[in-house]
């Protein structure tokens, strides 16, 4: 994201670039495909809607606030997300990526403005419910200002169960590695801190627990990416 002042701060690059490779095809999915090759991105990415949609948030005051910036920047608990319009359309090849998968796999990002809208699409919450696939929710490791102060583990589960109609992914992979107290102070002063890993109410709410350091060795706080993927296929009984 931008940390400049003036009109790109608090944007993220990825959303920009898409938006404007977006202009320059006119197809969204189209221009998901193009930024893949420009990026060198390994796999396949389907975008789960090409409809133009947009993040509603409800807040705990009652009050409404529309865009991913502004919902953010509220800096006030949300109490639910919504997409305006509520009818949009999912792309066919993401359900049928769904269908096919034999692994799928949340998080880790954003909880309400990454994470659960895409669960939002129409049919996409019905095509993950009704996939035999092995479901992995990958906890993020730091809270995030604005969306989940505060939050524990647990918190994060019941959101996404909240929006979902239930819990859909049974296994949780969660982060136990210790960040350095210095990397610590630094998120601190920027209203972040470790996800507290609430045992307790994850396995009251039926989830099956994997813990293991996944932490990246450098100076910020992030899934190393090579332990992560060691993790996930672990749990699907992959290596």
């Amino acid at each position: 994201r931008f940390n400049s002042e003036g009109g790109l701060h608090d944007h993220s690059f990825g959303n920009l670039f898409l938006t404007a490779m977006a202009g320059v095809t006119g197809d969204f999915a189209e221009a998901v495909r193009l930024t893949s090759e420009v990026l060198a991105i390994k796999g396949v990415i389907y975008p789960s809607t090409t409809s133009n949609v947009h993040l509603r948030a409800e807040l705990e005051d009652g009050a409404w606030v529309e865009g991913e910036t502004r919902i953010t920047a509220s800096r006030k608990r949300i109490r639910c997300i919504q997409l305006a319009p509520s009818d949009a359309h999912p792309l066919p090849d993401a359900l049928d990526a769904i269908d096919a998968a034999d692994l799928i796999t949340i998080g880790p990002g954003s909880l309400y403005t990454s994470l659960i809208p895409n669960m939002l699409v129409n049919e996409v919450i019905n095509a993950v419910r009704a996939s035999s696939a092995i479901k992995i929710y990958i906890q993020n490791i730091m809270t995030q200002p604005g969306e989940t102060e505060m939050y524990s583990a647990a918190d994060h589960v019941e959101a996404l169960a909240q929006h979902c109609g239930g819990i859909l992914f049974s296994n949780i992979l969660l982060n136990n590695g210790k960040p350095s107290p210095e990397i610590l102070k630094k998120y601190g002063a920027e209203h972040a801190g470790l996800v507290e890993i609430d045992r307790d109410r994850l396995h009251a709410l039926g989830l099956n627990l994997v813990e293991r350091d996944l932490l990246a060795e450098e100076g910020v706080i992030r899934h190393d990416p090579d332990r992560l993927a060691q993790a996930v296929l672990q749990i699907a009984g992959l290596e």
